[in-house]
């Protein structure tokens, strides 16, 4: 019987030509960030199971990959066998809570503000579906030990140089504060208990609407009074400012930050992108605590990138809060939209070259050839020449090689002229 070679669903294969625009784009992405200032690490792609489910993950926590007890850990003998029995591992859904993590096992070895980049991959266990992978990269920057909007200022204008790097233009900064949120929720009659809970539900206005919105507000079981008013209030006109929230919000201090973040990204843009205050913007994760902030860009349905401050998660592993915020790029759906654009070779810092050789050439003699070319700034490959060099050259070039050139000859074929 043959097995199925299918990667598992939510997983995928990746071509040599789509690695090396995935490789470019990483290769950007951290020169960019330690450009910057950042300094980079690296964590476990494993967890411990008790971290994962205190972490405040929102609905991450239900989409966890638990990881079974081994050896004689696992006793599944014993009677009215527990998760807690079987589980004491998790794998990450995310780069945050592994750094807080890090942060406190580390922080008597650490500056700060701690400045620090995380590429990695990460896993959740959700249906997948076009642009949702199981197991994906998240491009972190984080800044830890900073009370001040100085972190998010940076933070907005490190990312947003970043994607401009990646060839992205006229994409907007969404940006929101949760405790304007949240004071939102409470005007409207609901505990503070059942904030984060409306929060989630919120947090889908993009993908089921006010009136799906309203009805998992329903389906709750919250007072229909308080669904009716906060629809009110975020079904307003969307062009009511700041200055239009201030009825809402406990404190004028928090307007006047998040008014100060606009306007110092906005000064640092030169006008290449956009930043705008998004009452609607929600985030997902429960751990969010002031600031929070996506980009949108017109050519993908959904965020490029998202983040917030997190000042409480580092403070509940080791009974000190310590300030944190952090934005990170949504790499597979960037991925995606570079892998179909007609402009991605831009983002290539070397060029690929076929060497063409026949059998009968001394090997060593094409060896020696390729090294040469190599010192020229090309990436060389060593390829038996077809018989037909006209469909030999075609399909070079619809593998992503930028030019070839025969063993024995001295003009070099470039592709695409």
């Amino acid at each position: 019987m043959l097995i199925n070679t299918n990667p598992v669903r939510g997983t995928r294969d990746y071509l040599p030509e789509e690695m090396r625009i995935r490789d470019a784009m990483q290769a950007i992405i951290l020169r960019s960030y330690l450009n910057n200032g950042f300094t980079k690490i690296e964590t476990p792609i494993l967890e411990d199971i008790e971290r994962l489910d205190k972490s405040d993950g929102g609905e991450n926590l239900s989409l966890i990959f638990k990881i079974l007890k081994r050896g004689q850990k696992l006793d599944l003998k014993k009677e009215n066998l527990t998760e807690n029995d079987l589980v004491d591992i998790g794998l990450r859904f995310d780069l945050t809570l592994p750094l807080c993590r890090y942060y406190a096992n580390n922080r008597a070895k650490l500056r700060l503000p701690f400045k620090v980049i995380q590429i990695g991959k990460v896993y959740r266990a959700e249906r997948p579906q076009k642009g949702r992978l199981r197991e994906f990269y998240q491009c972190d920057i984080d800044i830890i030990g900073d009370s001040t909007i100085n972190s998010e200022i940076e933070l907005i204008h490190t990312t947003a140089k970043t994607l401009l790097k990646l060839g992205f233009e006229n994409f907007t900064v969404r940006i929101n504060d949760r405790r304007i949120l949240f004071d939102v929720i409470r005007s409207a009659g609901f505990k503070d208990e059942d904030i984060l809970s409306v929060c989630i539900s919120f947090d889908k206005l993009d993908k089921i609407g006010i009136e799906g919105v309203r009805e998992e507000l329903l389906q709750k079981e919250f007072p229909l009074e308080y669904i009716d008013r906060f629809m009110a209030s975020i079904a307003a006109d969307d062009s009511i400012g700041l200055d239009g929230i201030i009825e809402y919000c406990s404190d004028r201090h928090v307007i006047d930050q998040l008014q100060n973040v606009i306007d110092s990204v906005e000064k640092l843009s030169k006008g290449k992108y956009k930043i705008e205050y998004d009452k609607s913007l929600v985030r997902g994760m429960g751990y969010y605590t002031g600031t929070i902030f996506e980009i949108v860009s017109p050519e993908f349905k959904g965020s490029i990138a998202g983040g917030g401050r997190y000042d409480k998660m580092i403070g509940n592993m080791i009974g000190e809060d310590v300030p944190a915020v952090g934005f990170s790029i949504g790499f597979e759906r960037i991925a995606e939209i570079l892998l179909n654009s007609d402009n991605k070779k831009f983002i290539l810092d070397s060029r690929r070259l076929a060497l063409l050789y026949d059998i009968e050439d001394p090997f060593v003699d094409v060896i020696e050839k390729a090294d040469e070319i190599r010192e020229r700034g090309y990436d060389v490959t060593t390829i038996v020449k077809a018989k037909k060099l006209g469909r030999q050259f075609a399909a070079l070039e619809r593998e992503g090689f930028d030019a070839a050139l025969v063993y024995g000859e001295t003009e070099i074929r470039e592709f695409g002229d």
